[in-house]
């Protein structure tokens, strides 16, 4: 694991960018190919599906479309000045994984459909057992476990080398 302060930047920046390339990519293409009810049969459950959803990860907090993208943005901020601290590369993945789905969400809150901040998400893969999400919503998901695991790591390392 590389231990240098910069490493973090240089890691995150470029993963929360292609997060949100590859995600706002997938947005226009839902967009374009699954409207007007039409859907997509993949493989055993997964669908994709268009819906939008004004509130946060699997409906929760419809109506707080503002408050939910002012958190957002807050929180890419706080993510932002964390990667200019010394961290594993593994932290570092998590945290541009985490910042590039904050600001895939964030994007469609501020470009779509209701004004400022009002904007619903975009969401269409449907696995038909689990809520419609989009790639942002995963690579959030799968940046905090890592985030935690790596966090856990550290800790028992940690742990182990105060203990000797």
């Amino acid at each position: 694991m590389s231990r240098d302060g910069r490493a973090g930047r240089r890691l995150a920046l470029p993963i929360g960018a292609a997060v949100v390339l590859v995600d706002q990519g997938a947005k226009q293409w839902a967009l374009g190919r699954l409207s007007q009810g039409r859907t997509i049969d993949l493989v055993w459950t997964l669908r994709f599906r268009l819906t939008f959803n004004e509130g946060m990860a699997f409906g929760a907090g419809q109506g707080l479309g503002v408050v939910i993208g002012l958190l957002a943005a807050v929180i890419i901020v706080l993510l932002l000045r964390q990667t200019s601290r010394v961290m594993p590369s593994t932290q570092a993945v998590a945290l541009g994984l985490i910042m590039g789905g904050a600001a895939g969400n964030l994007i469609d809150r501020l470009a779509r459909d209701g004004g400022l901040l009002r904007g619903a998400v975009v969401d269409f893969i449907d696995l038909q057992w689990f809520p419609v999400f989009n790639i942002a919503d995963a690579a959030i998901n799968i940046g905090a476990v890592l985030l935690v695991l790596t966090l856990a790591l550290e800790a028992r390392t940690a742990e182990r080398e105060s203990a000797r």
